[in-house]
């Protein structure tokens, strides 16, 4: 499922943003995109390939993205499960050596605002 929120909206390379996961079904809408809106507050917008070395410092956060949560319809994620992260939470990631790479055709152009382009690019990983 990717029906898109925001058929214009860019990635960080400013090319169409590509789908970031469908399984499991990720995004702010939950639409398999890492768009964005006002409503996003946490600037879901980093397409990020999930190691378990991320895993447990999310976990240490306090934002526990492995175990699964049925009532929510979350089903916990694993390494090389790709997920849309919050723009600030990877760059926590990054400043403590922790983040994970990402796939710069699926990350939405407001990342930029909180990483610089460069710094993306030294953790991209093939769509």
């Amino acid at each position: 499922m990717t029906t898109r929120f925001d058929p214009a909206a860019r990635n960080v390379l400013g090319g169409e943003l590509e789908p970031c996961s469908a399984r499991p079904l990720t995004g702010f809408f939950r639409n398999g995109c890492c768009e964005t809106s006002h409503e996003d507050l946490g600037l879901h917008t980093v397409c990020a390939v999930m190691t378990a070395e991320f895993l447990a410092f999310s976990r240490a956060a306090g934002n526990d993205l492995s175990t699964p949560m049925l009532d929510a319809a979350f089903p916990g994620l694993k390494p090389g499960d790709r997920w849309c992260l919050c723009a600030p939470r990877w760059k926590e990631a990054l400043d403590a050596g922790a983040a994970p790479q990402i796939v710069l055709e699926a990350t939405h152009e407001e990342t930029l605002a909180i990483v610089p382009l460069g710094v993306l690019k030294d953790f991209a990983v093939e769509a």
